[in-house]
């Protein structure tokens, strides 16, 4: 599998990653062994970089990464996780939230869904337009 390095000093990673939005029912029903299996494949095909949001079907995305790679070398891969996005009741986006108390929050959250001490990559699916992305990203840093 070909490599990629993000940015000029980022991780370097497989040149195909995977996006696990699908694997928690965003574009129709999805098969939680289906879903495993697809992320095993890909990681014994080479694939490094995986791909999250913690709104994915309200966390869901991520327990179900835990699960899939739950025992595997974590150095073994790189999560990405966006987060910010908000839900309401109904369908659609809710608004947004970058603050930094947010942030860490939503961190927190992420961290103990995933089951791992740390993410390799994160960053705000959408910029908040009422926090500076000073502040926001200034939270990321902390």
């Amino acid at each position: 599998m070909q490599k990629r390095t993000l940015g000029r000093t980022g991780p370097s990673v497989s040149a195909l990653g995977l996006g696990a939005m699908s694997m928690s029912g965003a574009y129709g029903a999805a098969d939680r062994t289906e879903s495993i299996a697809t992320v095993h494949a890909a990681l014994e095909a080479g694939v490094t970089l995986i791909d999250t949001g913690d709104f994915y079907a309200m966390g869901h995305n991520e327990l179900l990464l835990a699960e899939a790679l739950r025992g595997r070398d974590r150095d073994g891969y790189v999560l990405s996780v966006k987060f910010g996005l908000l839900s309401g009741p109904g369908p659609g986006v809710g608004g947004y939230d970058g603050r930094p108390e947010a942030v860490k929050n939503f961190l927190g959250h992420s961290l103990t869904r995933l089951g791992t001490d740390h993410i390799d990559i994160y960053r705000p699916a959408r910029l908040d337009p009422a926090v500076p992305i000073e502040d926001t990203v200034g939270a990321i840093k902390e």
